[in-house]
């Protein structure tokens, strides 16, 4: 569920901030880093929420141990909402750029659950 609630928060915040993309020096320009972090933010709901479906996915087409499940599925989880703050974050105060390595460790959690389990069954 939380990988369709993503896509909402993605089409969300894609049409809240695709209603400035006509002005050309909106957020500093195209090119900026402010720019570029909320656009990286609203892409990061996207594709993490398609992580976490197909990762639910994927417990039916493989099925993995559950104390595997209960690791990735919270690394996965904390990744699709870590990711977009980090995003948001760094647009307002890039100061924030020093806590990507969060939702990538979850990401990194979320996969090693997966794959592990898958060699373990």
């Amino acid at each position: 569920m939380i990988g369709w609630i993503a896509m909402v928060a993605g089409a969300t915040s894609g049409a809240t901030i695709g209603i400035f993309f006509h002005r050309d020096e909106w957020m500093g320009g195209y090119a900026s880093l402010r720019r570029r972090m909320i656009r990286l933010g609203h892409i990061a709901f996207f594709g993490l929420g398609i992580i976490n479906v197909l990762f639910a996915l994927s417990l039916f087409a493989i099925p993995i141990p559950l104390a595997y499940a209960r690791i990735a599925s919270p690394g996965f989880a904390v990744s699709v909402v870590t990711m977009p703050a980090c995003c948001f974050m760094t647009a307002w105060r890039t100061d924030f750029r020093y806590l990507f390595p969060i939702p990538v460790a979850a990401v990194l959690v979320g996969l090693g659950g997966l794959i592990g389990g898958w060699f373990v069954t």
